[in-house]
C-alpha cells in the first residue's frame, strides 16, 4: 500500500536513471506512421481525420499569419492528450502532473506570442495594457493590473493543467483505496464505491482530453491577440 498518496506524482527511477525521458518519448512511438500509399488503413484514416478536424477548429479564430502555428499547436495537442491518457493506465507515470514540465511548455510558447506581437505591431501590443476610454486617474493602476494579468498567463496555463490532473488522480486513488478496504467488511458499499470509481475514471478520460484542448486553445487565443 502506498504510504503517501502524493508518491504517485514522483518521477520514477530505474537504477538511478529517471524514467521521465521514456514517458515523454513513448507517446510518439504509439502513433502509426503515415504511409506513402493512396489508401490508408482504418486507424490511419481515423487519425488523419481527427488531426484535420482539430486543426480546422483551432485555426477558425486565427488570422492567416497565425496559420503558421498549425503544426506546433496540433503536435502539442496530440502530445499532451496522449500523456494525459497514458497516465490513467496502471503502473504508469503522468509527466503532465509536474508543474515544472507544464511551465516549460507554457512559458516559451506564451513568450513567443508576446514577442511576435511586439515585433509585428508594437503599438497594438502595448495598447492592450490600457483599455480605450480609461479615466486619467486610473491609468497607472490599470497599466499595473494589465501587466500583472499578462505576466500571470503562463502560470495560469501550467497550474490549470497540473491541478486538474493531480486532483483527478488523487480522487481515483482515494476511491479505489476505499473500495479495497470496504470489500471484506461491507461488500454492497464496496460495489457502489467501485461503480463510482468507474464513472470517475470515465470523467478523467474526458478531463484528460479537454485539458489538453484548453491548453492549446488558450495559447491560440493569446496568439490571436498578437498577430
Amino acid at each position: 500500500m502506498v504510504l503517501n498518496f502524493f508518491d504517485q506524482f514522483m518521477s520514477p527511477t530505474f537504477l538511478g536513471v529517471p524514467l521521465i525521458a521514456l514517458a515523454l518519448s513513448l507517446p510518439w512511438i504509439l502513433f502509426p506512421t503515415p504511409s506513402s500509399r493512396w489508401l490508408n488503413n482504418r486507424l490511419l484514416t481515423l487519425q488523419n481525420w481527427f488531426i484535420n478536424r482539430f486543426t480546422q477548429q483551432m485555426l477558425l479564430p486565427l488570422n492567416l499569419p497565425g496559420h503558421k502555428w498549425a503544426l506546433i499547436l496540433a503536435s502539442l495537442m496530440l502530445f499532451l492528450m496522449t500523456l494525459n491518457l497514458l497516465g490513467l493506465l496502471p503502473y504508469t507515470f503522468t509527466p503532465t502532473t509536474q508543474l515544472s514540465m507544464n511551465m516549460g511548455f507554457a512559458v516559451p510558447l506564451w513568450l513567443a506570442t508576446v514577442l511576435i506581437g511586439l515585433r509585428n505591431q508594437p503599438t497594438a501590443a502595448l495598447g492592450h495594457l490600457l483599455p480605450e476610454g480609461t479615466p486619467t486617474l486610473l491609468v497607472p493602476f490599470l497599466v499595473i493590473v494589465e501587466t500583472f494579468s499578462l505576466l500571470i498567463r503562463p502560470l495560469a496555463l501550467g497550474v490549470r493543467l497540473t491541478a486538474n490532473l493531480t486532483a483527478g488522480h488523487l480522487l481515483i486513488q482515494l476511491i479505489s483505496t476505499a473500495a479495497f478496504v470496504l470489500m471484506p467488511m461491507m461488500t454492497s458499499v464496496a460495489i457502489l464505491t467501485a461503480i463510482v470509481l468507474f464513472l470517475l475514471t470515465l470523467l478523467e478520460v474526458a478531463v484528460a482530453m479537454i485539458q489538453a484542448y484548453v491548453f492549446v486553445l488558450l495559447l491560440s487565443l493569446y496568439l490571436q491577440e498578437n498577430i
